[in-house]
């Protein structure tokens, strides 16, 4: 009991620090209403979710070609990353190559990008399916 006790308690205390380290970007956030990287387009948003996903940047050992494959399985066009890492929604580990791989991730900025654009949708997007399109759940009445 006594270790299950410490495990909670250092749990406790690292969900309190979490906390801590998010409330400024939460912060931040909700200071300005403005998105300063404006919408993102939809082409951004795909990118930036694959990104977030997992990414690395590859560069081809004989053309040298750089390619960025992500965790989803799509790719992301290169010039696209650079216009990302360019606005400061991502960056690279440069401690690694390119020819074993960079991994890219989304920056502090790009989160919030991420999260403001998926908060912003139309009401169209987030309409209930027609119905018909997927047999209905059985209905219970409640008493």
């Amino acid at each position: 009991m006594d270790q299950l006790e410490e495990a909670a308690t250092e749990r406790d205390v690292a969900a309190r620090l979490v906390l801590a380290a998010l409330e400024p970007i939460e912060a931040t956030a909700l200071q300005d209403p403005s998105d300063k990287h404006g919408q993102l387009s939809a082409a951004d948003q795909a990118a930036l979710l694959s990104i977030a996903g997992g990414a690395k940047v590859h560069a081809h050992l004989l053309t040298g070609r750089m390619s960025v494959p992500t965790a989803s399985g799509t790719r992301v066009a290169y010039a696209h990353l650079q216009r990302l890492e360019a606005v400061g929604l991502v960056c690279r580990d440069t401690d690694h190559s390119v020819q074993v791989g960079q991994p890219v991730t989304l920056t502090d900025a790009g989160r919030t990008a991420l999260a403001g654009s998926r908060s912003h949708r139309p009401a169209s997007a987030l309409a209930p399916p027609r119905s018909g399109t997927w047999p209905a759940a059985p209905t219970r009445s409640r008493r």
